[in-house]
C-alpha cells in the first residue's frame, strides 16, 4: 500500500552518518569534499523562527520548484545532479527519505548578501515605503498602495544574518560591504533573472504572479 501524504511523517532532520553537515533553517548541507549535498527538510521557518513541527513533503515541493526554475531560466547555476547514486552514501542511509528533496551542487564562495528584486510593493518593502517613500534607498512614486505593481523592478539588497532578522540596506551600503564590482555584477544578474522569470509568467497559470525573487 502506498503511503499517503496524510500519514507520512515530516522530515525535520536528515541523517547521513560520517559526513560533515551544517544545518540551516530549512536545508541540511552535507560536505562531500568536492561537492555539497543540499537536503531540503520539512522544517518550517517563519519570522526567523524554526517551528517545532514540519509539513510532510514541504522540502520536496521546494526542491521541485527550484528544479523547475533552473530548467526554465537559461542562467548559470550550481546544480550538478539530483541522482543520489552519484554520491558515496553510507549503506545505512535511508535513501527514500532523501529522494526528491536533494540536490548535488558545486561548492561556491558565499557572498553574505541577499539579492532581492521586487516587482510589486509588498512585505518589508511596503512597510519601509509607508515610512520613507522609498525602499532600500530607491525612491518610489507617491500614492502607491500595498501590493501595487512597481513601474519597473527594483533591486533591494539585504544583509544575510546568521541570527535574527536580515537587514534591508541600500545598494551603496552593499558596495561598501562586498566591493563595487561584485555588487554591480550581482545587481545586473539579479535584475536579468527576474526579467526572464517575469516574461515566463505568460506560460504559467493565471493565478501565478512573481512578486519578487531572493537569492
Amino acid at each position: 500500500m502506498t503511503e499517503s501524504a496524510q500519514t507520512r511523517k515530516a522530515l525535520v532532520e536528515s541523517r547521513i552518518p560520517g559526513v560533515p553537515v551544517r544545518r540551516g533553517k530549512v536545508r541540511d548541507i552535507y560536505d562531500f569534499g568536492d561537492r555539497l549535498l543540499l537536503v531540503a527538510t520539512d522544517r518550517i521557518s517563519a519570522f526567523d523562527w524554526v517551528l517545532p513541527t514540519g509539513i510532510p513533503d514541504k522540502g520536496r515541493v521546494l526542491t521541485q520548484l527550484s528544479l523547475m526554475w533552473f530548467d526554465r531560466l537559461d542562467v548559470p547555476h550550481h546544480l550538478l545532479s539530483t541522482d543520489l547514486n552519484e554520491l558515496p552514501l553510507p549503506d545505512d542511509v535511508d535513501r527514500t527519505e532523501l529522494e526528491g528533496r536533494s540536490m548535488i551542487v558545486e561548492k561556491a564562495e558565499v557572498v553574505p548578501i541577499e539579492c532581492v528584486v521586487r516587482g510589486y510593493l509588498s512585505g518589508s518593502g511596503w512597510r519601509e515605503y509607508q515610512q520613507t517613500g522609498s525602499v532600500c534607498g530607491v525612491t518610489l512614486p507617491e500614492g502607491l498602495r500595498e501590493s501595487d505593481k512597481l513601474p519597473e523592478p527594483i533591486f533591494t539588497p539585504a544583509t544575510k544574518e546568521t541570527e535574527g532578522h536580515d537587514i534591508n540596506i541600500s545598494f551603496e551600503k552593499m558596495c561598501e560591504l562586498i566591493g563595487e564590482d561584485t555588487a554591480e555584477e550581482l545587481r545586473r544578474r539579479s535584475l536579468a533573472i527576474y526579467g526572464a522569470a517575469f516574461l515566463r509568467e505568460a506560460g504559467m497559470p493565471a493565478t501565478v504572479t512573481i512578486v519578487g525573487i531572493i537569492f
